[in-house]
């Protein structure tokens, strides 16, 4: 159950935002002038619609995104008698780049709210520190570094039983500790040698003691009790999220720029059956993850945080994706803009006539390639999300 609330959660947070992207082309395009007739949520059949003015507005059968009808996108399309003024392409240049980057605008602002809002509430999502509190405890201590589980001579882990998952250890042998570094240095000390944790189980202070199993590691002899550390998120004021919100944009901006070239990498990857590793991912990948994150051993808080995160994540990858410039995508719209009005400048300051727009007609078979090639990718990650899928370690 939990799972699915995961998944429904992510599905849901996507099909919101593709709603808001495509309000963004609607709500320009009208503050604009321009005419749109049409705003649904969803492809297919007609659910519901409604007429407001000269917008019907409805919902289709498909929960699979959205669109917005604007009069005139291309010279190409018939316009209807009165609407040639409000034609998308006969308006400005700049209004019309507005139009089109405003779904991507939308996805870039989608992001900074949420990371803004995580960021502020529970720290710092991609630099974390590991904590004093027990995440969970671990059956043996492995005392060879070449061994990978337990044996049947593996020494018991002397947490197990004792400290639980959710616990804190804030003291050893009374003196405090503030950090697990600190602690880590206080059971190097003792290997073999009892000690006494300070532990917070349920709001209540106990007392725990232990003998931690001598381990030999770099050639010294240290002491382990055999937990697992709970990693959170780097502490941040909600002043210090403003900066961080955007240094994390740019770390986001780079891991996407990673995804997209090692794109062909994946796809071999995945042609060859190897296990997959982080990169290239479908909405059934991530929608996985998300269930994975709803029901993993964590505070409700911790949980949502990361949802959201995957959340901002993915309309800041969206919005990047979009606005790559090769058609149908908004990007290659306005990469289109870009050449025709860089064009028309350089023939007015030779003192030659205006040449026109570009001829879609002759680009119209490169589109189709590219719809081809996205389709292609999106089955492939699709099919690989299905039988070979990314999980949390």
């Amino acid at each position: 159950m939990t799972y699915a609330l995961g998944v429904i959660t992510f599905v849901v947070a996507l099909l919101l935002s593709v709603m808001l992207h495509e309000f963004g082309h609607f709500a320009t395009a009208k503050a604009f002038g321009m005419k749109a007739t049409r705003f649904f949520v969803g492809f297919g059949p007609t659910l519901w619609s409604t007429r407001r003015g000269e917008t019907e507005y409805g919902v289709k059968a498909i929960p699979a995104g959205g669109f917005v009808k604007i009069v005139g996108m291309t010279p190409l399309e018939e316009l209807e008698p009165g609407d040639e003024d409000r034609a998308f392409y006969k308006q400005p240049a700049r209004q019309r780049v507005v139009v089109l980057a405003a779904g991507s605008v939308i996805h870039f602002i989608i992001a900074i709210l949420i990371l803004f809002g995580v960021i502020a509430a529970t720290g710092d999502p991609i630099h974390s520190v590991t904590t004093l509190k027990v995440d969970a405890t671990i059956k043996c201590v492995l005392t060879d570094v070449h061994q990978t589980s337990c044996s049947k001579t593996s020494p018991p882990a002397p947490a197990r039983g004792k400290l639980f998952a959710g616990d804190r250890i804030v003291a050893i042998d009374g003196t405090k500790l503030s950090t697990y570094a600190e602690l880590r240095t206080q059971l190097r000390a003792h290997p073999d040698s009892p000690v006494t944790l300070s532990v917070i189980h349920d709001g209540h202070t106990q007392l725990v003691r232990l003998t931690p199993v001598p381990v030999v590691e770099n050639g010294q002899r240290v002491g382990k009790i055999g937990f697992y550390p709970a990693v959170e998120p780097a502490p941040v004021s909600v002043l210090g999220a403003v900066p961080k919100t955007f240094t994390t944009l740019g770390d986001l901006a780079s891991a996407t720029v990673h995804a997209l070239g090692g794109l062909p990498h994946q796809i071999s990857v995945i042609v060859q059956g190897k296990p997959r590793e982080n990169g290239a991912a479908s909405v059934v990948d991530i929608a996985r993850v998300s269930g994975q994150i709803a029901q993993a051993h964590a505070s409700i808080g911790a949980r949502l945080a990361s949802l959201l995160f995957i959340v901002a994540q993915v309309n800041f990858f969206v919005g990047i994706f979009n606005l790559l410039p090769l058609l149908p995508l908004d990007g290659g719209h306005i990469a289109i803009l870009g050449f025709e009005e860089g064009r028309r400048r350089v023939y007015r300051s030779l003192g030659r006539p205006d040449p026109g727009r570009v001829d879609l007609l002759k680009i119209i078979p490169v589109t189709y390639a590219v719809v081809a090639l996205f389709i292609g990718l999106s089955l492939i990650l699709v099919y690989a999300g299905i039988v070979n899928p990314i999980r949390i370690q």
